[in-house]
């Protein structure tokens, strides 16, 4: 932290709030969406096993978010 003229100079830590942010709402986002859409492929699964492919594609589909998180997490940080 920066103090010049008595003020404080907190911008470092607002964008590491602001990045962790990121990561961690799309966290929960994503592991909110992804057990609906787990629980779904596992029933499909269950009555027909040749839909695995399928669904293993839309269960890894929601994890894309988290990395766009990380991304702008990243960015955040570095870039700013």
């Amino acid at each position: 932290m920066i103090v010049e003229s008595g003020v404080a100079d907190i911008t470092s830590g607002l964008i590491a709030v602001g990045a962790g942010l990121a990561v961690g709402l799309a966290g929960i986002g994503t592991g909110m969406g992804e057990k609906d859409i787990g629980a779904a492929a596992v029933g499909a699964i269950t009555e027909d096993s040749s839909l695995f492919g399928r669904a293993m594609i839309f269960t890894v589909l929601p994890e894309t978010i988290v990395i766009f998180g990380l991304v702008v997490a990243v960015m955040a940080m570095f870039v700013l």
